[in-house]
Formats: structure tokens, sequence, C-alpha cells
């Protein structure tokens, strides 16, 4: 949805439909479009994904051309493609969208672009709605504790938004939805000879604020916000690679009552946030006599918020700044990577005392990859961070590849790890800091996970299997302090658990392409009188989708999607939600250089007012450090259409 992007409830699978087709193509050597032959860069072993030990899901970048007629504005719908993921949205007034990986909180998926942590060392709830896809190349998806290859914040997994090269074409893309939102994205591309050039990406987006249901309370918060990214390429002659970049977001974004409604307690509730946002990364790859790698990289990060949640202003300012440096050689069968690095993470909450830190925390790493036989291969990595606050933590994994067949392939893979404590929960970046108690003494939490993969190719199908575990010892909870209104942060006694199961079916039949995608999921965590369901994670999600493509002329497509029942804790209306069922579609026709496209989504007007209020009523307790609405369980803005053009330049 281009524009707001920012409804939970829309998922559209279809491109990863194509993402399936493409992968059944492995072993196709006149298949350029194989996804099997895409190099990634999220395991640091610059493998093919056919040979990767470890599982590693890749959008290329055809399917991320579809989704920017979707959603031109924000990441969300693109990443709600991927299986065993779900972008979950707090009711805060703001619209913010979290990354939850196989059921993982979403502060521990490690989110990086290009290799770099420009979004931070722990990407906030608005970083993926800031973020438009026009300059995506492809996406890649590394699940499971992730500690081992990037330290502290990764206990659900690594995400590395891979960009567009300057060898492609420019465009630009204008949208405009009916629910009174605008977009305007750019996206150039230069070349310098061979192995030099420059891109630029820059957008402009607009989305007005929204009370569908007139309750008073804006369900779809507004926001203009203008975001600009050059990056620069060269080749070193090619003795190398080295790639540069700078990037600038600004929001201004706000929802909560409107005009001069107030909340059920009597008064108006005013919600907003400010955002600026700076940051530098380089990447640079050297290659010596000997056929070793040597690498290094450094971003710099600065983020500037200024919140208002139902009360006076909070500014707070987060600082990141990271460095490494990589040798990658061989030694008879056995690809290593060793190397170094350092994080510096500073978090300064002026106006609320006790919530902020500085955090340091060098390390050194290794990972070795092997061949013993044709039949089976293995990646181990190991890290040693040495962390300022809460000491040294060994983060190991263990992956392997079986090739049953030539079109049967078993992927095992074991990890641990650990994530610093911080304020920035999921119930927190609901709702700010100013309610937030000063923290106390916390423990770092540790995490341990595992998983099968088995995937079958049998043409036209492709049939991937999953199964998983993981546990995180000492989960941090935001839960209410002694003085009413106030919230303090904890470690629960017992662990956070999560079991699951993933069913992705791909079919291609010349024009047709069909997706299947089913996930499973159990997490429990401690509840007042013992272990509970966690909320908003809905046991059963299911989706059906088709795409037709005609060649040269454009495309349609539709999408089917179940959302089974979830648990909510804190709602005064309902402990267990109903299911849902949305439909989805799109159309796209190519004129030449240009394409219209439009798009209908949520066609069966699913919306959670339908079934009770947003807003608590006056006899109801307020939530969470006042939070006057309950939690986002499903869209709450029904039936909406976009429209566009895209043009190449």
């Amino acid at each position: 949805m281009a524009g707001s992007g920012i409804d939970p409830g829309v998922k559209h699978r279809y491109l990863l439909a194509l993402a399936m087709v493409l992968n059944a193509h492995a072993g196709d050597p006149d298949d350029e479009t194989n996804v099997d032959e895409i190099t990634v860069t999220a395991t640091r072993s610059r493998q093919l994904v056919r040979d990767q030990p470890m599982r590693v899901e890749v959008v290329p970048q055809e399917e991320v051309e579809e989704n920017r007629t979707v959603a031109p504005g924000n990441l969300t719908n693109l990443l709600n493609e991927l299986a065993g993921a779900r972008m979950e949205s707090p009711s805060s007034g703001l619209g913010g969208s979290s990354l939850r990986l196989r059921g993982m909180p979403g502060r521990h998926a490690q989110i990086l672009t290009d290799g770099l942590a420009l979004a931070g060392v722990q990407t906030d709830s608005f970083s993926f709605l800031q973020t438009p896809p026009i300059d995506l190349g492809r996406v890649e998806v590394v699940k499971g504790v992730a500690s081992a290859l990037y330290g502290g914040s990764a206990l659900a997994g690594v995400l590395n938004l891979a960009s567009r090269p300057p060898g492609g074409g420019s465009e630009m893309l204008l949208g405009q939805t009916s629910l009174d939102g605008s977009d305007a994205d750019v996206f150039f591309a230069g070349r310098e000879g061979e192995s030099t050039g420059l891109t630029f990406a820059g957008s402009a987006n607009y989305q007005a604020r929204r009370d569908p249901d007139h309750d008073g309370w804006a369900e779809l918060p507004g926001y203009e916000r203008l975001t600009a990214r050059p990056r620069w390429f060269s080749g070193l002659g090619g003795h190398g690679s080295l790639f540069a970049t700078l990037g600038y977001i600004g929001e201004n974004r706000a929802g909560g009552t409107t005009g001069d409604n107030t909340v059920p307690g009597g008064d108006p509730f005013p919600v907003s946030l400010h955002t600026r946002h700076l940051d530098a990364g380089m990447v640079t790859s050297f290659t010596r006599e000997d056929g070793g790698i040597v690498g290094g990289k450094w971003y710099a990060v600065r983020t500037e918020h200024r919140r208002t949640y139902g009360g006076p202003e909070i500014e707070d300012d987060m600082t990141a700044f990271a460095a490494e440096a990589t040798w990658q050689f061989r030694r008879g069968i056995h690809d290593w990577t060793v190397g170094a690095a350092f994080q510096y993470d500073d978090l300064s909450v002026p106006d609320v005392a006790g919530v902020g830190h500085v955090y340091t925390a060098p390390a050194v790493f290794a990972q070795d990859e092997f061949s013993p036989a044709p039949w089976v291969s293995i990646s181990a990595s190991a890290r040693v961070d040495a962390h300022s606050e809460f000491g040294t933590f060994v983060s190991p994994r263990l992956s392997a590849l079986f090739r049953l067949d030539p079109a049967v392939s078993l992927r095992a893979s074991l990890g641990t790890g650990y994530a610093p404590a911080t304020p920035l929960v999921d119930e927190v970046e609901d709702i700010g800091f100013g309610a937030l108690e000063p923290l106390g003494r916390l423990r770092a939490e540790t995490a341990a996970s595992g998983s099968l993969d088995l995937k079958w190719v049998l043409k036209p199908f492709e049939i991937n299997l999953s199964a998983f575990s993981s546990e995180i010892r000492h989960p941090l909870d935001a839960e209410p302090a002694a003085v009413p209104g106030r919230v303090q942060i904890v470690n629960d006694g017992e662990p956070f658990q999560v079991n699951g199961a993933e069913v992705l079916v791909g079919c291609v039949i010349d024009d047709l392409h069909l997706l299947l995608n089913t996930t499973w999921l159990h997490a429990t965590e401690q509840g007042p009188s013992g272990r509970q369901d966690t909320e908003l994670l809905p046991q059963l999600t299911s989706e059906v989708a088709a795409i037709f493509e005609f060649e040269g002329r454009g495309r349609a497509g539709f999408e089917i999607s179940y959302t089974g029942p979830q648990s909510v804790h804190d709602d005064p209306f309902l402990t267990r939600t109903p299911s849902l069922l949305e439909i989805n579609a799109l159309a796209e026709l190519t004129l030449g250089r240009f394409s219209i496209f439009v798009n209908a989504l949520n066609l069966t007007d699913a919306n959670q007012q339908d079934q009770n209020p947003l807003l608590r009523s006056a006899g109801a307790p307020p939530g969470l450090g006042g939070n006057p609405v309950v939690d986002a369980w499903a869209p709450l803005v029904g039936r909406n259409f976009n429209l566009g053009i895209r043009a190449e330049l």
C-alpha cells in the first residue's frame, strides 16, 4: 500500500512465489535468473546459495521490483513475503512495525544494509517504514541465533538488504492511495568505466492522518518524509572492491486524538514522533597474491527522536559506531574467515533518568567451511565478545548441508548467542520512554536455537519443509511499576520458548506462478500465574498466491491469506482474537518504458474495529504506561486501493 504502508494485516506473498519459482530451477546452468546462483554476503562466506551449509532465503531483484508498486514508501510488505516472518505493528498511534522471525521478538533481528547496520545496533520500529525499496536489489535472510556471525542483537537471525548495482537502469515511481497517501521515489544509476559507478535513491512520502471509524483516534497516523542515499562503487582496478554510502531520513509523524476529540478519560492524547537520521558506511575488499581476501568495514549512525505520547515531549538520541577487519583464505579443504570487530552503542535519554547507556564490545571471530565428502558440507563459526557492561560471551554456531539426492537436500543448524539488556523492548517502543522507571540491575539475554530444513525439487514443484526451536533465557519484559502509570523493565525468571514448522510449496506452469505457504508457531513465556501463550502470535498462518506474467505486457495476481486466532493479554474486550481472511489483488500494464499499476488490498474489508473498539472504554483501566488503546491484532483500516505509474529513465 503506497503512502500508508502500515497495515499489519496486508501480506503480499506473490513476490516470494516468484522466488520459489526461480529456486525451482536449481542446477540448470542455462538459467541466468537462478536464485541458487546468487552469491550471498549475509553468511560472510561469499558462497552461492546452493552451497551454503546454513539455510539462506533470498528474494532476488526481480521479486523486489514487483513489490515497489505495492508499497513504494516502505519495506513492510516486502518483508512479509518471507516465510516465518511477521510484521508486528503496535497501536501507539504512530504505526511502528517490527520484524518477528519465527516468533522471536522483533528487537532480536539484526538488520543490515549492504552488510552494515545503518539503522543502528538495534533496529527501531520505524526503520522499515522509513526505507523505500526503490534502490533494493535483493533480500538475504539467515534465521536462528546468529551471534556467531554478528554478535549481540542477532538472536532471531540476520536480514541483509543488498542494494542495486550501478549497472542497472534508472527509474521513477509515483503512487497515490485511496487513503490519501502519496509517494514519489527516484533511483539514478551511472557508471564511470567498467568497475566504478554511482547510484542515488531519494523519496518524498506523505500520508494524511485518518480516522476511518470516526471514534476520535487516528487509526492511520499521518507523516511527511524525505530520504536520500547516494552510493559509490569501485572495482579498485580489478584488485578488490570499495563501497561507500551516506544516508539521510527526515520524518514528522503524528497520530493520537484528532481535532478537539479526547480519550474516554476526558483529555486529548497527542502522539507524535520527529525523526532525524544520518549514517555513513564503507566496505572494502582486497585480493592478495596468494588468493586470500582482506576485508574491512565501518559505519557510523546518528538518530535523533522527539516523541510526544500523551504528555510532554521526550528526546532520545542514538549514536553507534562499528569497525571490522577480516581475512579469508583457504587451507586444504578448509575455507577460513577470521576477523576482529569493535562496536560502540550510546543511547541518551536526557529527559528520563537512568534509562540511557553507553556500551562497547570488542570481539574476535572465526568461521571454517569444508566438505569432508561430496555429499556433505559443514560450517562452524564462533565469536567471542567482551561486552563492557555484561562480560564475555562465547557464541558458537554449527551448520551442515547433506546432499541426499540431486533433487533433495537437508540442512541442520545449531547456535547460541546473547543480547545486551536494553530499554528498547517492544512495549517501550510502543509508548516511548516517558513512563519508564530507571533501569535496575538487568542481565543480558542468552539464547539457543536449532533447525532442520528439507528441500525437494520435483519440477514443476519445489517443496521446503522446516522445523525449528528457540529459547531465550532471562528475557526482558516490561511490566507495571509500583507507581501507578509507570513501567519497569525486568528479566523474567522463566525462558521465552518457541517451536514451529514451515511448509513452502512453489510451482510454475508456463506463465502461471503458484505458492502455498503455511507456518505453525507455538510460543510461550512467563505469565502472572505460570506459563502462557505469547500474545499477538497466531499459531497458524497460511497463504495461497498466484501471479500471471505476460512478458513485455504486464502481470496480474491475487493472494488469499489466513491468520489464525491470537492471544491478547492487555485487552478489556477479549483474550483470544477471531481468525482473519484477507484477499489482495494486483495488476500492472506495461507500455514501453512506462508501467501503470493498480492494487486492491484487503478486499474482504477485515478490520479490528468490526470486532471491538480500539480505544479503551472510560471504565476500563488504562494499558501499560497509560496506553489508551488496545493492541493491534488485525488491520486498522479496511479495503483500500493504490494507483501509480513507473517510468524507466
